[in-house]
């Protein structure tokens, strides 16, 4: 019932943007973006975190805050839209591809083409252009509410195309290549679990490879395809395509086909970074098998403190931190006067600060900040940022406690493990 209910809400209350001009729409939707940046804290935080994170886009603080409210203009105008795509009898007249002629002739030859796609200006408009010319199937994920996941299918659909779920991928996308009929991969998403990573726009992010292995096994070309908003519409183009070296190991080609289709993917995002989905976790660097959900951030801060003898005590246990964030991003808030004691964490990056109140740092990157210091304005000030958890020493000791052994009361590493990684479960014998 609160499916049917949450579903038919949403077909009524955008009923009326069928027929609305998108001019109204984008401006609604610009609208509705802003509130939702200033209403969706835990959205707005990974945003902002994500778009200091992107190093190579030399962002500052202004900059970061105005290209996070585009990007949330930009989601909102997508959702508002589609149920005037739904309804749209010309199609040619809002989506125009520049160079349609580079997948037709390969289609015209029987070729399977992957179309590699991200979350830019509006996706959908990808496989609704590639449709009117062509046979294709593309990957979606699906959402909970299978009535509204239904309807947003049928407009996926509308032109003729499938749209697979992303279990059946590989599978149903090898069979649709051979045939001759493209498969459309929206590839920006973050992937631990794959094994291929690529320091995409300056940091270290995990990657499917699934379109260079299709490409390799099915011998067709990776396409990358741009989305951009005009004024009036979306503008399509095509990148040269991309063909798999069948005479190398699988395993080079892949990284190499990857790497290319990834490092268009970064140009393009670089020249209009307000058009990407920047809420999502690009970054995510681990699967859930280890750490609490709560606790599971690309991002951490720790703020070390300035008496030498607990700074001591912390630092001999911070390699405990990079078991538990072994590829995460870790950066150390040092007392300047204890520059020169040894930290056993080598890759985290190291900041100093003179007194307490320069630990306030305007950085958007961190997600996670543990405040090992008697400073108590840290967490109002990083939870106002980026900051998802803010945690002081007695928090964690809190957190652990129901999960600790009598002899570990007194150990920081233990302390670490307990609070900030998934309970065990202890058999009974245990």
């Amino acid at each position: 019932m609160r499916e049917r209910s949450f579903y038919w809400l949403i077909r009524l209350s955008t009923f009326p943007l069928r027929w609305m001009p998108y001019s109204w729409i984008r401006s609604l939707g610009r609208f509705l973006g802003r509130v939702g940046f200033h209403c969706l804290p835990n959205y707005r935080k990974r945003a902002l975190s994500n778009l200091a994170l992107a190093s190579s886009l030399q962002l500052e603080g202004n900059q970061i805050l105005e290209i996070a409210k585009q990007s949330f203009e930009n989601l909102a105008i997508n959702c508002l839209e589609f149920p005037r795509l739904e309804v749209e009898s010309n199609l040619a007249s809002v989506i125009h591809c520049e160079n349609p002629e580079i997948a037709d002739a390969l289609y015209a030859k029987g070729h399977g083409i992957i179309f590699f796609c991200a979350h830019q200006a509006n996706w959908e408009v990808l496989f609704l252009d590639g449709t009117s010319r062509m046979k294709g199937v593309a990957i979606g994920k699906s959402i909970k509410n299978k009535r509204l996941y239904q309807w947003i299918v049928s407009i996926r659909e509308r032109n003729g195309g499938k749209i697979i779920a992303p279990h059946n991928a590989v599978r149903e996308g090898f069979r649709a290549l051979k045939k001759g009929i493209f498969l459309g991969i929206v590839g920006d998403q973050g992937m631990p679990s794959s094994g291929y990573s690529y320091p995409f726009l300056g940091r270290l992010g995990w990657t499917s490879t699934a379109p260079a292995l299709l490409a390799y096994r099915a011998n067709s070309p990776v396409i990358f395809a741009e989305t951009k908003r005009t004024p009036t519409g979306y503008i399509i183009r095509y990148a040269d395509p991309i063909w798999p070296d069948l005479g190398k190991p699988m395993e080079e080609e892949i990284v190499r086909i990857m790497d290319e289709a990834l490092g268009l993917l970064e140009k393009s995002i670089q020249k209009a970074p307000g058009e990407w989905l920047w809420q999502h976790n690009r970054w995510k660097q681990q699967t859930p098998h280890k750490i609490s959900k709560r606790f599971r951030h690309d991002c951490l801060c720790v703020v070390m403190p300035a008496d030498v003898t607990e700074f001591g005590h912390i630092a001999k246990h911070l390699p405990t931190l990079k078991e538990i964030y072994p590829t995460e991003f870790i950066s150390l808030l040092i007392p300047a006067q204890l520059r020169g004691i040894a930290i056993p964490l080598e890759t985290a990056e190291r900041l100093y600060y003179q007194e307490l109140k320069d630990t306030l740092l305007n950085d958007y990157r961190f997600k996670l900040v543990l405040n090992f210091t008697s400073f108590d304005k840290i967490r109002a000030h990083y939870r106002k940022l980026s900051a998802f958890e803010v945690l002081n020493l007695a928090e964690l000791r809190d957190l652990a406690t129901p999960h600790l052994l009598p002899d570990e009361q007194e150990n920081l590493s233990a302390i670490l493990k307990r609070a900030l990684c998934r309970p065990k479960v202890r058999s009974h014998a245990s």
